[in-house]
């Protein structure tokens, strides 16, 4: 399975495979119809509450994990394409945060990557 994470403002490459904008709000400064994309996967992105109260604090990083991860398991029937899409295909999740390391499209990726290793392909 390869799911991999990339910032929404870098260029598409072939190498992209299935590319998945996975955050709530359309990303600054690019036009709709300038963004390469396959799916618009909104629903996946945090709560608004959650995403307005982690704010890229890094003291809330961890507890923020644990709370989106648990919204995930809530949306499976959103999240479970996209494992399926892996098996066959890269997936490239895209973000606009600026942090790299501190942003939801890292634990998106994580917890798909768990569950694959835990369920396998269905």
């Amino acid at each position: 399975m390869s799911i991999v994470i990339k910032r929404v403002y870098e260029p598409a490459v072939p190498a992209d495979g299935y590319r998945v904008l996975v955050d709530r709000l359309w990303p600054r400064g690019i036009r709709k119809d300038a963004l390469p994309l396959d799916l618009w996967a909104k629903e996946l992105a945090p709560s608004t509450a959650l995403r307005q109260w982690f704010g890229h604090a890094p003291s809330r990083w961890d507890a923020f994990r644990h709370r989106y991860a648990a919204e995930l398991d809530e949306l499976a029937p959103h999240w479970r394409p996209l494992v399926a899409q892996a098996t066959r295909h890269t997936v490239t999740l895209l973000y606009a945060a600026r942090d790299g390391d501190l942003n939801h499209a890292v634990v998106l990726q994580a917890y798909l990557q768990n569950w694959q290793r835990m369920h396998g392909p269905r």
